[in-house]
């Protein structure tokens, strides 16, 4: 096994056991025997487990802020001169289908969801990806869809709110717990996209 391949296989099964069982219970041991190596092909990669974990927030932080910087700059079209920019469904399918249902950051946020109770680093980074930026980008779309008269006005922020709190419900229970399976990915598709039909259609817009 070459080197590099070697470290992203430590990271894989170090994630997938980190976000089944937590930070703290699982070992250096374990991911050794999962990946089938010795304990000294681990440190030849990272210094500890500490710093697996680090790697996986850095990683995780470069698709996270990647994403949404494509959706910010949807926004920017949408307002600027002439844009058409983005709908509130075409945004949806990038951050569910990119973000909350991608194998590798539906485990993290998994980790993420574990030891938030436990670390403050991990707290601050739960909200930072799943509540506060996920809102600010919805605050900035509504507004922009209020501006180019899309929908009617309103109170973006709100809007962000309500439109925003039964996406995290149907994240919460299909999707955080458990295996991810496709019948649970079809199943948060389904209420989720009832949900946005019946938002914009009280709303009167897109």
């Amino acid at each position: 096994m070459a080197a590099d391949s070697t470290k992203e296989r430590i990271l894989d099964i170090s994630l997938q056991l980190f976000s089944q069982y937590g930070f703290s219970a699982v070992s250096i041991r374990d991911i050794c025997g999962q990946v089938h190596i010795k304990e000294s092909s681990v440190y030849y990669h990272f210094t500890n487990k500490r710093a697996i974990l680090e790697e996986l927030g850095n990683r995780f932080e470069m698709i996270a802020g990647g994403l949404m910087q494509r959706l910010d700059d949807a926004v920017a079209q949408l307002q600027g001169e002439g844009g058409s920019g983005i709908s509130g469904g075409a945004a949806a399918e990038v951050f569910f289908h990119d973000y909350l249902m991608d194998d590798f950051c539906n485990r993290y946020i998994r980790l993420l969801h574990m030891e938030r109770s436990g670390s403050e680093a991990m707290r601050q980074a739960y909200d930072k990806w799943i509540f506060e930026e996920p809102l600010r980008f919805q605050e900035r779309i509504f507004n922009a869809l209020i501006e180019k008269k899309c929908i009617p006005a309103a109170d973006g922020e709100y809007l962000a709110l309500k439109y925003y709190a039964p996406i995290y419900l149907f994240f919460q229970r299909y999707l955080l717990g458990g295996e991810l399976t496709e019948a649970k990915k079809k199943l948060f598709l389904e209420k989720a996209e009832e949900h946005i039909t019946e938002f914009f259609k009280e709303m009167g817009g897109v």
